[in-house]
Protein backbone atom coordinates (compact mmCIF):
# COMPACT_ATOMS: atom_id res chain seq x y z
CA UNK A 1 0.00 0.00 0.00
CA UNK A 2 2.43 2.50 1.41
CA UNK A 3 4.91 1.44 -1.97
CA UNK A 4 1.87 3.06 -4.72
CA UNK A 5 1.74 6.14 -2.51
CA UNK A 6 5.31 7.01 -2.08
CA UNK A 7 5.64 6.32 -5.92
CA UNK A 8 2.75 8.43 -6.87
CA UNK A 9 3.89 11.97 -4.79
CA UNK A 10 7.88 10.85 -5.94
CA UNK A 11 6.24 10.77 -9.67
CA UNK A 12 4.93 14.21 -8.95
CA UNK A 13 7.92 15.43 -7.74
CA UNK A 14 10.09 14.16 -10.73
CA UNK A 15 7.56 15.82 -13.17
CA UNK A 16 8.06 18.96 -12.17
CA UNK A 17 5.28 20.61 -14.09
CA UNK A 18 2.12 19.38 -14.49
CA UNK A 19 0.21 20.99 -17.56
CA UNK A 20 -3.18 20.16 -16.06
CA UNK A 21 -2.36 22.51 -13.28
CA UNK A 22 -0.42 25.23 -15.28
CA UNK A 23 -3.14 27.72 -14.24
CA UNK A 24 -3.71 27.02 -10.79
CA UNK A 25 -1.08 27.80 -7.25
CA UNK A 26 -1.74 26.82 -3.93
CA UNK A 27 -0.57 24.13 -1.28
CA UNK A 28 -2.49 20.36 -0.07
CA UNK A 29 -1.65 18.70 2.34
CA UNK A 30 -2.75 14.50 2.80
CA UNK A 31 -2.91 14.05 6.26
CA UNK A 32 -3.20 9.54 5.77
CA UNK A 33 -4.77 8.70 9.32
CA UNK A 34 -4.12 5.38 10.09
CA UNK A 35 -4.99 4.73 14.18
CA UNK A 36 -3.25 7.36 15.95
CA UNK A 37 -0.40 7.35 13.74
CA UNK A 38 -1.14 10.21 10.37
CA UNK A 39 1.81 10.35 7.53
CA UNK A 40 1.83 13.79 6.34
CA UNK A 41 2.40 14.55 2.25
CA UNK A 42 2.81 18.35 1.36
CA UNK A 43 2.19 18.87 -2.33
CA UNK A 44 2.96 22.75 -3.24
CA UNK A 45 2.06 23.92 -6.92
CA UNK A 46 3.36 27.16 -8.23
CA UNK A 47 1.12 27.73 -12.12
CA UNK A 48 1.61 24.22 -12.64
CA UNK A 49 5.00 23.95 -11.15
CA UNK A 50 5.02 20.89 -8.31
CA UNK A 51 7.27 20.10 -5.36
CA UNK A 52 6.29 17.37 -3.02
CA UNK A 53 7.64 17.13 0.60
CA UNK A 54 6.94 15.01 3.86
CA UNK A 55 5.61 17.63 5.94
CA UNK A 56 3.04 18.26 8.77
CA UNK A 57 2.88 22.66 7.79
CA UNK A 58 -0.20 24.31 7.07
CA UNK A 59 -1.52 24.46 3.82
CA UNK A 60 -4.56 25.85 1.74
CA UNK A 61 -6.27 22.45 1.40
CA UNK A 62 -6.14 19.68 3.86
CA UNK A 63 -7.28 16.48 2.73
CA UNK A 64 -7.91 13.93 5.60
CA UNK A 65 -8.07 10.14 4.34
CA UNK A 66 -7.16 6.52 5.05
CA UNK A 67 -3.80 5.58 3.46
CA UNK A 68 -5.98 2.55 2.47
CA UNK A 69 -8.44 4.46 0.22
CA UNK A 70 -5.47 6.97 -0.84
CA UNK A 71 -3.86 4.12 -2.13
CA UNK A 72 -6.96 2.97 -4.29
CA UNK A 73 -7.62 6.50 -5.61
CA UNK A 74 -3.74 7.31 -6.38
CA UNK A 75 -3.95 3.44 -8.51
CA UNK A 76 -6.90 4.92 -10.21
CA UNK A 77 -9.29 1.86 -8.88
CA UNK A 78 -11.43 4.82 -6.65
CA UNK A 79 -12.50 8.24 -7.63
CA UNK A 80 -11.32 10.98 -4.81
CA UNK A 81 -15.00 13.33 -6.11
CA UNK A 82 -16.69 10.39 -5.62
CA UNK A 83 -15.16 9.32 -2.05
CA UNK A 84 -15.49 13.06 -1.13
CA UNK A 85 -19.24 13.26 -1.59
CA UNK A 86 -19.55 9.49 0.25
CA UNK A 87 -17.85 11.21 3.46
CA UNK A 88 -15.20 8.60 3.22
CA UNK A 89 -12.22 11.47 3.09
CA UNK A 90 -12.66 15.15 4.42
CA UNK A 91 -11.09 18.56 3.30
CA UNK A 92 -10.49 21.23 5.26
CA UNK A 93 -9.97 24.85 3.38
CA UNK A 94 -10.16 25.19 -0.52
CA UNK A 95 -12.35 22.62 -1.52
CA UNK A 96 -12.00 24.37 -5.31
CA UNK A 97 -7.95 23.50 -5.12
CA UNK A 98 -8.92 19.85 -3.70
CA UNK A 99 -11.03 19.72 -7.32
CA UNK A 100 -8.17 20.97 -9.34
CA UNK A 101 -5.62 18.89 -7.94
CA UNK A 102 -7.72 15.56 -8.39
CA UNK A 103 -7.06 16.31 -11.91
CA UNK A 104 -3.40 14.66 -11.50
CA UNK A 105 -5.26 10.91 -10.30
CA UNK A 106 -5.64 8.43 -12.59
CA UNK A 107 -9.03 7.70 -13.87
CA UNK A 108 -11.24 4.74 -11.81
CA UNK A 109 -11.49 1.29 -14.91
CA UNK A 110 -14.38 2.26 -16.87
CA UNK A 111 -14.63 5.34 -16.61
CA UNK A 112 -16.20 7.16 -19.73
CA UNK A 113 -14.74 10.45 -21.68
CA UNK A 114 -11.08 11.60 -21.58
CA UNK A 115 -8.76 10.44 -19.59
CA UNK A 116 -6.21 12.03 -16.74
CA UNK A 117 -2.91 11.87 -16.59
CA UNK A 118 -1.32 8.83 -15.81
CA UNK A 119 -4.82 6.78 -16.14
CA UNK A 120 -3.80 3.55 -18.24
CA UNK A 121 -4.34 4.08 -21.64
CA UNK A 122 -3.61 7.62 -21.38
CA UNK A 123 -1.24 9.47 -23.61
Amino acid sequence: MADAITRFFEDLNRRGFEPLLEKTSGTVRFDLHEGARTTHWLLAIERGRLRVDREDREADTIIGISPDLFEQIVTGREDGIASLLRGDLTVTGSTRLMVQVERIFPSPPGTRGPQRVGAKGAS
